[in-house]
C-alpha cells in the first residue's frame, strides 16, 4: 500500500489534509510536534483523538524543544502576549521562525525510514495568518532540497491540497471528507475553550461563518 507522512498539528486544515491523503488510498503516517506551544496539551489530545477517528497506527510524536529556547513568537514565548485584537497584515508575532521548515525536514527523514512517497501539509497560503513558511513557492523549495539531501532512490512529493483555499472551503472540504471538526483545535491561546479572539480563531470563526455553519466547539463567552 502506498504510505504518505501527514503532520497532524490537531487543527482544521492539518485534519483535512489527513482525510483528503485517506480519501486517495494512503496508508497514514501521523506525524505531531510537541514544540513548547501554548496549546501543547490540548493539541496532543487532539492529535490522538484524530488519529484513533482515522485508524491510524503508525503515530510520531517529535519533541522540539528548542522552539522554546528560541523564543521570537507568542507560541512559544509565554512574555510575548499573544493579539487579540484582530488579524493584521504583515507577518504576525504569533509567526514560529522557520516552523514549517524545520517540520517539514523531519518529516522528510520519517518518510524516507517508512517508506512513504507523499508528505502532506495543510498549509494555507491565501487566507492565513501571513506566515511565510505557509507559500506555496516555500514547499515547493523544500521539496526540492529534500529529494537533493535523501538517497537516490526516494523520491518524495511534498502535497499541499488546501494552499489555495480560503477558510470557507476548507470548511466545506471537511465536510465533503467527513471530518470531525469537533476534535480539531486551532486556539492559540486556551486549551479548556477556544477564546474566540486570537488570529487563529477569528479566522476558523469567519471561515465557519462564511460557509453558513456554526462551528461545532466551545468558545469563551466572551468570544466575538
Amino acid at each position: 500500500m502506498k504510505r504518505a507522512v501527514v503532520i497532524l498539528s490537531g487543527g482544521m486544515d492539518s485534519t483535512t489534509a489527513a482525510y483528503m491523503a485517506k480519501s486517495e488510498g494512503y496508508d497514514i503516517v501521523a506525524l505531531h510536534f510537541d514544540y513548547r506551544q501554548r496549546t501543547q496539551k490540548r493539541e496532543r489530545e487532539a492529535f490522538e483523538s484524530i488519529c484513533d477517528a482515522l485508524g491510524v497506527v503508525s503515530r510520531y510524536v517529535i519533541d522540539l524543544p528548542f522552539f522554546g529556547q528560541i523564543g521570537a513568537s507568542a507560541l512559544t514565548d509565554s512574555s510575548i502576549d499573544v493579539p487579540t485584537g484582530g488579524i493584521e497584515p504583515g507577518v504576525p508575532v504569533t509567526y514560529v521562525p522557520f516552523r514549517n521548515g524545520i517540520f517539514l525536514s523531519i518529516a522528510a527523514a520519517v518518510a524516507e525510514k517508512e517508506g512513504a512517497e507523499v508528505l502532506f501539509i495543510g498549509v494555507v497560503e491565501e487566507d492565513s495568518s501571513g506566515y511565510p513558511d505557509c507559500r506555496e513557492s516555500f514547499i515547493e523549495a523544500m521539496q526540492k532540497s529534500i529529494n537533493l539531501g535523501t538517497k537516490d532512490s526516494t523520491k518524495i512529493a511534498i502535497k499541499t491540497p488546501l494552499v489555495h483555499l480560503k477558510k470557507e472551503d476548507i470548511v466545506k472540504t471537511a465536510l465533503k471528507y467527513g471530518v470531525p471538526l469537533e476534535l480539531t483545535w486551532s486556539c492559540y491561546k486556551e486549551e479548556v475553550e477556544a477564546c474566540g479572539v486570537c488570529d487563529s480563531c477569528r479566522l476558523r470563526l469567519k471561515g465557519f461563518e462564511k460557509a453558513g455553519m456554526e462551528d461545532p466547539i466551545k468558545y469563551a463567552a466572551s468570544a466575538t
